[in-house]
C-alpha cells in the first residue's frame, strides 16, 4: 500500500508563500490520483486540488484557484502544493490523500501538516 507523509507547513504572513510536499512510499505511486485537502478548526475537510496520475490534468477548488498550484514528480514519488498569496482563511491542517473523493472514508490519508497564516 502507498503511505503518504506531508511536510512543508509552518507559519507565514499574509501575502506570503509556502510549498507543501507529499512524499509517498510504494512502487505504484504514479498510477494514483492524488488529492490535497485542508481542514480549518471547526470546519469540515475541504477538497482543494486533485492531481491526475500523469499530471495531465489538475482540479482546483474556487477557494484556491489561481493562487495554488499542485504538481507531481513521479520519479521522486512526490506531489507538491505551491501556495501563494496566502491569507488568514488559508489557515488549516493540510492533507494529501491517495484518491480525491469528497467521501473522506474513500481516501487513504497522510498525517497532515499545519499551515498558519498571520495577518
Amino acid at each position: 500500500q502507498v503511505q503518504l507523509v506531508e511536510s512543508g507547513g509552518g507559519l507565514v504572513q499574509a501575502g506570503g508563500s509556502l510549498r507543501l510536499s507529499c512524499a509517498a512510499s510504494g512502487r505504484t505511486f504514479s498510477i494514483y490520483l492524488i488529492g490535497w485537502f485542508r481542514q480549518a478548526p471547526g470546519k469540515e475537510r475541504e477538497r482543494i486540488s486533485c492531481v491526475s496520475p500523469s499530471d495531465s490534468g489538475t482540479f482546483y477548488s474556487d477557494s484556491v484557484k489561481d493562487r495554488f498550484t499542485a504538481y507531481r514528480d513521479n520519479a521522486r514519488n512526490t506531489v507538491y502544493l505551491q501556495m501563494s498569496d496566502l491569507n488568514v482563511e488559508d489557515t488549516a491542517i493540510y492533507y494529501c490523500a491517495v484518491g480525491c473523493s469528497e467521501d473522506v472514508s474513500a481516501n487513504r490519508w497522510g498525517q497532515g501538516t499545519q499551515v498558519t497564516v498571520s495577518s
